[in-house]
This record gives C-alpha cells, structure tokens and sequence, in this order.
C-alpha cells in the first residue's frame, strides 16, 4: 500500500503532463495524424518515466535523504536519456543533434545530481541535528536546543516544536523541584518543631506517672504547661491544615465576602487581651474603606500580622491597621512600633518555620507569615514588608472586585 499510494500518484501526474502536451500541441495547430504520432512518443516516454520511478522508489525509499535526493536528479537524468534516445532512434533528432543534447544533458544532469547532494546534505545535517536533540532530551539533559536550522519550513516547524515542548518541560521539571524541594524543608522543620512540645508533654506525663511530683501546686504547673504544649500542637496542626487548603486552591471556590470593617473588628477582638496585659494601643483606621467588600480569609492574614505586631512591641506602644484605596486595589497595612525585622532575615521571613527573624520566633507554630502569603496570593493580592529599627509595616494589597 506504501508502494501503491506514490506510483498512483505519478501515473496521475504524468498523465495530466500527457494531457497537457496534446493541449499545447492543438494550441500550436497540430491536428489528426501528427497528434497521433505525438501520443506514439509520449506514451513510451510515460511508461520509461513510470518504470524509471519505481525502480528509484523499491531501491531508494529506506535510503538517506541525500542518497534519495541524488536519485530523483538521476532519474530525471535517465528518463531525458532515455527520450533522447527514442527520438534519435525515431530519426525525428539527427544523430549530430542528438549527440549534441546528449552532452547538453549529460552536463545538465550532472549539475542537477550535484545541487541534490548539496540540497539532501543540508537537509541531513539539520535533521541529524533534530535526533541529537531529540537523544539529549531523552537522556534528561533538559536546556538542549536545536536552534534555526536553515533547512526549509517544514523542518523549521518540527524544531521549533521540539525547543517550545523542551521548554514547557524544563519549566514543569523546575516547578516540580521546587515543589519537592519545599516539600521536604516542610518536613524537616515540622518535624523539628514537632519535638518541642511532644518531648515537654512526654516528660511531665511521665514525671506525672511515675509520681516523681505529686503535691498539688507541681500538678497545676504541669497541667498548665501540658496545656500550653498541646495548644501549640492545636495551633501547628490548624496552620497546616489551612495551608493545605491553600495549596489546593481551596480559596478559588469562595464565595462569601464581608465587610472589611466586620474583619478587622473580629482580628481586634482576637489580640484584646494579649494587648492589655502589655499595656498596647492596637486600633484601626480604616477611613471609607470601612464597608469595602472582601474575602473572609482576610481575617486570618490580619489576624497573623497583627498577633505578630503584639508579640514584638514593647509596652506602651502601638499597632495600627490602616487601609487604603488605589487604583484597582485595596491596601491594608498593619504597621508597629515593635523591634523590627534584621536586614539579613528580611528575605527569608516568608519560609515555613524560619526561626532566625524576631517575627518568627516565640510561641507561634511558625507557619504565620508563611500561611498569610499564601492566602493573600491565592486572593490574587501580594504581602510586602518594610521595617525599621523602630517597628515594622505589612501590606497587604488585594484587587479590588
């Protein structure tokens, strides 16, 4: 069937060529008998063309693109000879002219097969070129290119075909390592952390058990640091599972919305007590922003950032929640009057349990600052922070709907 297909194809091309040049030869006034006799010449020279091509086809087709290249200008070469020859045998071309075309054509096919080589060459070069691509990408060497060939469209297509999909496939293999790469510094410092509070509670239960204490003053003070250990157990393990949430574009599916003035009231209400008993100014100004409409899950970023604020401001100073409107955005900034941040740290703030930076130390799981700026991504927004050495200012910036 694969033989089939381009023979037929050649038969039908050769016979329009045929139709043609009994068209031409009616244009130039040849009628009846000359007709005839042209078809008598044609016809041998059709069936010549035909047999020429298959043989090239059966004994070329598995050949490389130059040695195929060469055989097309080879039988075109044989076929003209073979034309020649029957018009010499035919007396209709003197046997002087007819030598004479057969050097013209002998010269002729030898620049036809040569331009072939060159043109197969060219080609094979670019397509040796697409395999060595096509090898390195296999072996995972994923920055290979192919590059411009020089080589024609269709080859051109297929190489920039193979650099878009290396490309798509470097940039997934990056995310994916990137991904796997957190994944495992997730793991790593959730189960240092982990320890903390699981070694305190298994050491006072313990001590509890054993009766090492048992007078009711040492009991209460175990049970209160067994609670706190615990709670911060509760706290890491809520933080994770929002995290997840997050990670799972769970926030995509949201559909309530509250008023901002409702949100930064339930955050307030929150850090009440942690901030009276250091004796903190923690108030918001929200302008006329107060009734702009936004996403629940603000609640729990603000909520981070201002618990943060509390934690590392010093008595008798201030947190403030501010927000204003710009263009196509909202921006609610928690800014204090605390220690700031140390230069060196600010870039790392945002990992999963950096410790190093005076806002991720303390009682918290770890997790705040990190949760906070996935929430606000998920929303479309960015969390940026600035600090001094007299306080620090979140912004939270989110599209306005």
């Amino acid at each position: 069937m694969n033989v089939l297909r381009p023979l037929a194809l050649l038969v039908g091309l050769a016979a329009v060529g045929y139709g043609g040049t009994i068209a031409a030869g009616a244009a130039v006034g040849m009628h009846g008998n000359d007709l005839a006799h042209l078809t008598a010449l044609i016809l041998p020279a059709l069936a010549v063309t035909v047999l020429a091509t298959a043989i090239a086809w059966l004994a070329f087709a598995r050949t490389s693109i130059r040695v195929s290249t060469a055989a097309v200008a080879v039988v075109g070469a044989v076929v003209g000879l073979a034309n020649l020859v029957a018009l010499s045998s035919l007396m209709i071309v003197s046997g002087h002219d007819a030598t004479l075309m057969a050097v013209l054509l002998v010269y002729a096919s030898a620049a036809g097969i040569g331009a072939a080589l060159a043109l197969g060459r060219a080609r094979a070069r670019a397509i040796d070129r697409l395999a060595h691509a096509a090898r390195e990408l296999g072996t995972g060497n994923l920055s290979t290119r192919v590059g411009p060939l020089d080589a024609g469209a269709e080859l051109e297509s297929l190489a920039r075909t193979i650099d878009e999909m290396a490309e798509r496939i470097q940039e997934a293999t990056a995310k994916e390592r990137e991904v796997e790469a957190r994944r495992r510094d997730l793991m790593t410092a959730l189960s240092h952390d982990l320890r903390t509070p699981l070694a305190s509670l298994r050491a006072m239960a313990e001590a509890v058990d054993d009766g090492v204490v048992d007078d009711a003053p040492t009991l209460r003070r175990y049970s209160s640091e067994m609670r706190r250990s615990v709670m911060q157990l509760v706290t890491m393990v809520d933080d994770l599972f929002e995290l997840a949430q997050v990670d799972s574009r769970a926030i995509d599916a949201e559909t309530r919305r509250a008023k901002l003035e409702e949100v930064v009231g339930s955050v307030l209400d929150a850090v009440e007590v942690q901030a009276q008993a250091k004796e903190l100014v923690v108030r918001a100004d929200l302008g006329e922003e107060r009734d702009t409409p936004c996403s629940p899950h603000l609640a729990r970023v603000l909520q981070n950032l201002v618990a943060n604020a509390v934690r590392h401001t010093p008595a008798d100073g201030t947190v403030l929640i501010q927000a204003v409107r710009r263009p196509g955005e909202l921006e609610v900034a928690v800014e204090d009057t605390g220690e700031g941040i140390a230069p060196q740290d600010l870039p790392r703030i945002f990992e999963p349990f950096y410790r190093a930076d005076p806002a991720r130390s303390g009682g918290g799981a770890g997790l705040g600052l990190t949760l906070s700026k996935r929430i606000v991504e998920a929303l479309g927004g960015c969390l940026d922070v600035r600090t001094a050495h007299t306080g620090t200012r979140f912004s939270v910036r989110l599209p306005l709907e």
